[in-house]
């Protein structure tokens, strides 16, 4: 079952932006200046959704100088893929299972 977190942790990946800047950072970790380069993004806008991410727990921030690198935390994203593994295997088991109307 999923849970409240479970479900605002989609609501954060399901920006498409968000997803792309996820993407990126599971092959590597990046400076804010790599995430404009990389996304086309503008440097607020960027600004303000990798506050939610941080926010969400599904990044951590490393201080470089004047630069914020950013590092996805594959624990958070393994929660979450976890949980729709559940949902697969159980729905799986209940294929033959039809609830007879009343």
């Amino acid at each position: 079952m999923l849970t409240s977190v479970d479900t605002d942790l989609i609501r954060v990946l399901a920006d498409p932006l968000r997803l792309q800047i996820v993407t990126l950072l599971a092959k590597e970790t990046l400076c804010t200046t790599h995430l404009v380069e990389e996304t086309g993004a503008k440097q607020t806008n960027l600004s303000n959704h990798m506050k939610v991410l941080r926010e969400a727990g599904v990044v951590d921030t490393e201080p470089c100088g004047r630069y914020t690198y950013y590092k996805l935390r594959p624990d958070v994203i393994a929660h979450l893929a976890g949980r729709f593994t559940e949902l697969a295997e159980s729905a799986r088991n209940a294929a033959e299972n039809k609830r007879a109307c009343p």
